[in-house]
């Protein structure tokens, strides 16, 4: 996988990694719609190698529908974004996931 790799592309690859025993069943990934508008993010963290990293918490506030905050809690990474932000909040998480320290 590539820096130059879009990151829905990314993503797919990353959690095409992870499956295998119960991972996808259990935890996996789960994206669902905000009633402000926006989009919520949620990867499970448990059986992969960022499990355990803690993503410290980053809030971008600039209006309700240009936001960005990410945070961890549970064993999953979370985020929630602005209609137009879901890519800031996937470079979060794949930055984390791909360095070693945070």
């Amino acid at each position: 996988m590539s820096d130059s790799e879009s990151l829905p592309d990314w993503l797919r690859h990353w959690h095409a990694q992870q499956r295998g025993g119960d991972w996808e069943h259990e935890w996996g990934v789960r994206i669902a719609t905000l009633d402000h508008p926006g989009r919520s993010l949620e990867i499970g963290l448990e059986e992969t190698d960022p499990e355990g990293r803690e993503y410290l918490r980053q809030d971008v506030n600039r209006i309700t529908q240009d936001s960005v905050w990410t945070w961890t809690a549970e064993k999953s990474f979370h985020a929630a974004c602005g209609p137009g932000n879901f890519a800031g909040a996937l470079t979060v998480f794949r930055t984390g996931a791909i360095t070693t320290t945070l």
